[in-house]
């Protein structure tokens, strides 16, 4: 039997609103339970500290200018996290062998081979007195990889014990589980386990900045403002169509490109002048439009999609989706017993495993590189 291994992951989304823990038990393969899930809400501090930042960097050349910034909010963040993790631990008292720390995005190109995720995961070790792994898509980049998404290898391990397990008696071609958080990405698994992902488009990114722009509120919450407005049809079908031009999957629905994007690809000028109920809701239309077109357009047949992340949450968009799918099975991740606030915590804390293990997080199919691909950088400092 293998060994099983004992691990903390860490996940900060893009909301950078505070810090996602899990503590799970894997033997990094097929072996896996979740102990433990906790949310740390960022102090006011670093929220805005992390925002105003981000706000800042559009270019690898921002990156330069930033440089003291960065630095600075890093060993912020690090200390922020470290307390977190020493937290968790006392609370459970369990022996965590391994941190999974994903850090806190502020730039993406993959183009570019471009990442920066802060996070130090030497004063992390150090402060915390465990094993890190982190830095886990430079060596995907490296491998001419999309650097993202990450996940699919975890939703895998989660199709196989829980929705198989609760579907056995039915037939399933495939599943796909699409995450929507600030960018938005798909897994799809089909029945023999094979699976496939790529970013999708805007989840929750354009949303969240026109609420926060127009309003003194951080996001739409359950999509009530979005509700209250009404969809300037003649913008949306713009929109859609400027992005679905640039989507190689439209012209050609038997290739679909491996994307990943950046918050930062996206913006709200299309919706500028409208109200702030009117935007909300072309905007919301929009984001469901493009997840819709994204699952349609790459597969024929599309039996189940759940949602994971965030985005789950707003009541709004996800009657907008089920809508545009008509009478396929649309569902919640929490539907199966699976805390859908805590998918990608538990999944860096099974990706630090594989890492130390060697096996591979990355995959030709998952983000566009060459070969299957092991990441993560793995640090003892104490």
């Amino acid at each position: 039997m293998a060994k099983i291994y004992t691990a903390l992951g860490l996940m900060s989304g893009t909301s950078m609103d505070g810090v996602d823990a899990s503590i799970i038990q894997t033997d990094g393969k097929s072996e896996y339970k979740a102990i433990l899930n906790k949310y740390f809400k960022y102090p006011e501090n670093i929220y805005n500290d992390l925002t105003t930042l981000r706000d800042k960097i559009k270019t690898s050349k921002d990156l330069k200018k930033q440089q003291k910034n960065i630095k600075t909010v890093e060993k912020d963040i690090t200390i922020f996290h470290a307390e977190s993790v020493n937290k968790i631990i006392k609370k459970t008292g369990l022996n965590v062998d391994f941190i999974g720390f994903h850090g806190q995005t502020i730039f993406h190109n993959a183009a570019a081979k471009i990442t920066n995720q802060l996070g130090d995961g030497k004063l992390l070790s150090k402060l915390t007195k465990k094993k890190v792994v982190y830095d886990f898509r430079q060596s995907d980049l490296k491998n001419d990889g999309q650097g993202a998404p990450l996940v699919p290898i975890f939703h895998q391990i989660l199709e196989k014990k829980f929705i198989r397990k609760k579907e056995a008696d039915k037939y399933i071609q495939s599943v796909h589980f699409v995450n929507i958080g600030g960018v938005a990405n798909r897994t799809t698994i089909t029945k023999d386990f094979t699976f496939s992902a790529t970013d999708i488009g805007p989840g929750m990114c354009l949303i969240d900045k026109w609420v926060k722009e127009n309003s003194k509120k951080n996001y739409d919450k359950n999509g009530n403002i979005a509700k209250a407005g009404k969809i300037n049809i003649k913008i949306l079908n713009k929109a859609l169509e400027n992005f679905w031009n640039k989507q190689s999957y439209i012209k050609d629905t038997s290739i679909q490109k491996i994307t990943s994007y950046d918050i930062s690809d996206f913006d709200i000028s299309f919706v500028q002048g409208l109200s702030l109920e009117d935007g909300a809701a072309t905007l919301t239309e929009y984001t469901a439009k493009i997840i819709y077109g994204n699952i349609f357009f790459a597969h024929e047949e599309i039996p189940k999609i759940i949602l994971c992340g965030g985005g789950r949450k707003n009541n709004f968009l996800f009657k907008k989706i089920k809508k545009n799918f008509n009478n396929i099975t649309v569902e919640l991740i929490d539907d199966y017993g699976i805390d859908g606030d805590f998918v990608e915590s538990q999944a860096f804390g099974y990706l630090a495993i594989r890492s130390y293990l060697g096996l591979p997080i990355s995959f030709p199919d998952t983000t566009g590189c060459k070969e299957p691909t092991t990441g993560g950088v793995l640090v003892k400092n104490y």
